[in-house]
């Protein structure tokens, strides 16, 4: 009997859709080798292309126009807004759309961002399309550019959310409350104040994937706290700050370790006395499930500031709206370790197993004449772009 076929599509637009997309496809492929599951970005990368033009040019609005993309992300949130902007965006991917599932011809498709879920959901209302479809929305918030009632299911990260797409008319049967998907690397060593935390009172800032949000100035800022011992800073693609923190290492009055873009995330979380990020809910899950206190600053307006409002009110973080807050609050968890072991345990909140449990979910989907449990427990052998 053949394999099915289970295509899971990201767009890389930051990398927490990315990573997502990763986690699923990582416990896709651990549950059952009756299925062949491929990860694609959906958006090119041709430097000519039009979606790729879309795509730099959301990017840049983000880094350098955060109040303009405040203006843009509300005034679409109405239902009418919303239906404009979605269904234009949709009818712009829909060819590319064709083009992946006439190469691919996949059995089921997985979105883990909004941009091919609407192509897909166009092509299903025009009946072009007769596969199930499954959106993973990686917020702690919900835009109309997510809302279909084409969707076969939705996986969300809380029951919140479940509540706002069934506002939007979205059956109840078709919403999982899954929490957001972590990999596998996220799921071990949990953070704990230890002697190596007490002898080094490391501070990790991150701004992301594309390291944005004002990181050099809020390491120049914090620099001046005395209680730290050192810095990590992770960049990830941004280069022209990654050199910037390089020539300037030497004027810094404690240690900074700058790093690029890396695969050790959990690593230098759990060696980390405390975690500053802007807060994109990827990077946010994925402390939490490592139980890493966490400051959130310089978020993107819009979804950003409810995963900001969600994590703090869990209590497992801080949200600071400005520098000076953003010292004041540092100053205090650094000469406070019982603050930050409260944080900590806070954090076992905020998370759930949610790559397996979409992955199971999926496979009922998939197969929808048997229960889960009876899916082989065993390896996939797949592809993966």
């Amino acid at each position: 009997m053949a394999k099915k076929k289970i295509l899971i599509m990201s767009a890389s637009i930051g990398t927490g859709h990315t990573q997502a997309a990763r986690a699923i496809e990582e416990q896709l492929k651990s549950l059952s080798e009756e299925c062949d599951v491929e990860h694609v970005d959906f958006l090119s990368n041709d430097v000519l292309s039009i979606d790729n033009i879309v795509k730099e040019t959301y990017i840049k609005i983000l880094d350098l126009f955060p109040m303009l993309y405040d203006l843009m992300y509300y005034s679409s949130q109405g239902y009418k807004k919303g239906m404009v902007v979605k269904t234009l965006i949709a009818w712009g991917l829909k060819r590319r759309m064709l083009r992946f599932l006439a190469e691919k011809q996949p059995d089921l498709l997985i979105f883990t961002h909004p941009f091919p879920a609407g192509a897909a959901a166009l092509l299903k209302r025009q009946h072009r399309l007769n596969i199930p479809i499954v959106g993973v929305i990686t917020d702690f918030a919900i835009h109309q550019l997510w809302v279909y009632p084409q969707m076969d299911m939705y996986c969300v990260a809380a029951s919140q959310i479940k509540d706002l797409l069934m506002q939007q008319r979205i059956r109840p049967e078709r919403i999982v409350v899954s929490g957001i998907p972590v990999r596998a690397a996220f799921q071990g060593t949990r953070w704990h104040w230890d002697q190596a935390h007490q002898q080094d009172k490391n501070v990790l800032i991150m701004g992301g994937g594309l390291g944005m949000g004002s990181i050099k100035e809020s390491l120049t800022m914090l620099d001046h706290i005395d209680s730290i011992d050192s810095f990590t800073v992770v960049t990830g693609y941004n280069a022209d700050l990654y050199d910037q923190l390089c020539q300037m290492q030497k004027y810094f009055r404690h240690p900074v370790n700058v790093y690029g873009y890396t695969n050790h995330i959990s690593e230098l979380m759990v060696q980390s006395s405390l975690l500053v990020t802007k807060p994109g809910a990827l990077t946010c899950t994925e402390a939490a499930s490592l139980q890493v206190p966490m400051v959130l600053f310089s978020p993107i307006p819009g979804q950003e500031e409810e995963n900001a409002t969600y994590m703090q009110q869990k209590g497992c973080a801080r949200w600071v709206k400005d520098q000076d807050d953003l010292v004041v609050a540092v100053a205090e968890l650094m000469t406070h370790p019982d603050e930050l072991c409260t944080m900590s345990r806070a954090g076992l909140a905020c998370h759930r197993d949610g790559a397996r449990i979409i992955a199971n979910r999926t496979l009922q989907l998939l197969y929808p004449q048997r229960a889960t449990a009876d899916v082989p427990n065993q390896q996939c052998s797949n592809a993966s772009v």
